[in-house]
């Protein structure tokens, strides 16, 4: 299935952002460019990022107060390489050059980059040789410090008007300013957890540099959007697709403070979801917030037409296009809206547009983000689309939705198809729903929720012979994964005690006929793997 063509605009439209001193990330294909605008936006600045292709028009449109150029995996030395628009170096607004940004800056402004020197990927330390704005409060002239590393070219010669700052051993031209055009640039990632004070420079580069105070708040967005749902719905119907999520649940309270009972939510349940999911939600959405709701149980459409497949991408596929098909059915049987809500994500709409700048044509489980299919005549709403996760979080608490939800761990759309590898069938779903209940239940009761980022069981596609009391058993394998993060794009697993393991396994294998043995994945995340599931 694909977007219509007309879905996704080709030009840069400046019509949805707020009024707010705002920043420019140009896009060059890094993969953790995400985080830069996370990190700018904890600084309460708004930042939007566009493919270096749009950067010239997006930069006119936009008017931002400062720019930041990520990193990313070409050469300045290629024949074709990605450049920025020279209309940013010369419109006198601070710019910050990260990675490929600093050797884009260099090539541009008249310094030289060499390829096949050292190449650097991973942890290195850097020497602070000159004292700088850039620096202050942070780091010291002399001092060195670990940074994160990942080039190959490195830059050779200063362009006019720079100074070296900081010098590692397999780049000595590491960090540059020119302090008069306000213009710096660093060849380490220090949007990165990895750079452990690198968001303390980037603190400093929009704080004191680019002189922005932060007027980003969660309450000015709230005005804001119900403004502007209200200016875009008019007095239209519209209906929302919730997932049992914390994005869908906060936009649909969102949009019904917007404009009430114009709004009817509909929960799809397809059978993937946790524990008494569904129940949970109808329970929240009709008698906590009244909000109009259709519950539509197609849970034998989607577990019929998954089983016997194997490969997780086609598991995406069915569940999003089965999806849709059922949801546009329930939208015939309401009648008259002509609004569809989505709980899309900024990092939706940054992964659904390719480093050339395309538009994505897959549906994105509950997010179709390039566009609604042909057939779906609805026009969308989508009032979280400029917002990262922890916003909505911040959102969702802004709008009095409670802790225990606002505050869960990120679900995947497809639910629990693709925590449960191989064929599905309700009897492999009830082990891993009743699994998962068990181990989540346990890191509730110990405390521990709110230290993780994300943890969940899975339903390994093994089973292994064992003894339980005195017989054999042949039965499946259970996995348990937790993992602390800051920002999702990189984690590291959380470090049980071996008690707390033993009593979750423990529980599992007694409480759940179908299990004999559970193991705990110990692996970590690295810098850049956007999705983990």
């Amino acid at each position: 299935m694909t977007a219509s063509p007309n879905a996704t605009a080709t030009a840069f439209d400046p019509s949805h952002l707020p009024d707010h001193d705002k920043i420019l990330i140009v896009d060059f294909g890094s993969q953790v460019t995400q985080l830069i605008a996370r990190r700018v936006r904890e600084e309460k600045v708004y930042s939007e990022i566009v493919p270096f292709q749009k950067a010239e028009e997006a930069f006119r449109a936009m008017k931002p107060k400062a720019v930041i150029l990520s990193g990313g995996p070409a050469s300045v030395l290629d024949a074709h390489a990605p450049l920025a628009p020279k209309a940013i170096f010369d419109a006198g607004v601070p710019v910050l050059g990260i990675c490929y940004g600093e050797q884009a800056m260099a090539h541009q402004l008249g310094g030289k980059v060499e390829a096949g020197h050292h190449r650097e990927f991973g942890r290195a330390e850097v020497e602070v040789i000159a004292d700088s704005p850039i620096f202050e409060g942070v780091w010291e002239k002399g001092g060195k410090y670990p940074v994160w590393m990942s080039h190959g070219d490195r830059v050779t010669e200063l362009p006019p008007g720079f100074r070296v700052l900081g010098q590692a051993p397999g780049s000595p031209i590491s960090i540059i300013g020119d302090d008069a055009r306000k213009f710096y640039a660093t060849q380490f990632h220090l949007e990165v957890m990895h750079t452990p004070q690198g968001a303390q420079l980037l603190r400093n580069f929009v704080r004191n540099i680019a002189g922005l105070t932060g007027d980003w708040t969660m309450r000015a967005f709230k005005e804001e959007a119900i403004e502007k749902i209200r200016k875009q719905v008019g007095k239209a119907k519209v209906i929302c697709g919730l997932s049992g999520g914390v994005d869908s649940a906060v936009a649909a309270v969102l949009i019904h403070e917007a404009i009430g009972d114009q709004l009817t939510c509909v929960l799809v349940d397809h059978g993937l979801m946790r524990l008494a999911e569904a129940e949970r939600v109808v329970t929240m959405f009709r008698d906590s917030y009244n909000i109009p709701l259709v519950h539509v149980d197609a849970s034998d459409t989607f577990i019929g037409a998954l089983e016997g497949v194997d490969d997780p991408e086609q598991k995406r596929k069915i569940i999003g296009k089965l999806f849709i098909d059922v949801f546009d059915a329930e939208a015939k049987k309401i009648g008259g809206a002509e609004f569809l809500a989505q709980g899309t994500l900024y990092p939706d709409v940054i992964e659904s547009v390719s480093f050339t700048g395309g538009p994505s044509v897959t549906i994105k489980s509950h997010h179709n983000v390039g566009g609604l299919p042909d057939f779906m005549k609805m026009k969308l709403v989508e009032p979280l689309r400029e917002l990262f996760k922890d916003e909505v979080r911040a959102l969702g608490r802004e709008l009095g939705l409670p802790e225990s939800f606002v505050g869960r761990h990120p679900f995947p759309g497809p639910g629990l198809a693709i925590r449960c590898p191989g064929g599905i069938t309700r009897d492999k779903l009830k082990i891993l729903q009743l699994a998962d209940e068990i181990y989540i239940e346990e890191i509730r009761r110990c405390g521990l929720y709110d230290d993780i980022w994300q943890a969940f069981a899975v339903l390994l596609p093994v089973k292994t012979v064992g003894v339980m009391g005195d017989g054999r058993t042949y039965e499946y394998v259970v996995g348990l994964r937790a993992v602390t993060s800051v920002d999702g794009m990189t984690a590291d697993f959380y470090p049980f005690d071996m008690k707390f393991l033993g009593m979750v396994a423990t529980r599992i294998i007694n409480e759940v006929k179908g299990v004999n043995r559970v193991v705990y994945d110990v692996t970590s995340k690295p810098p850049g793997t956007i999705e983990w599931e």
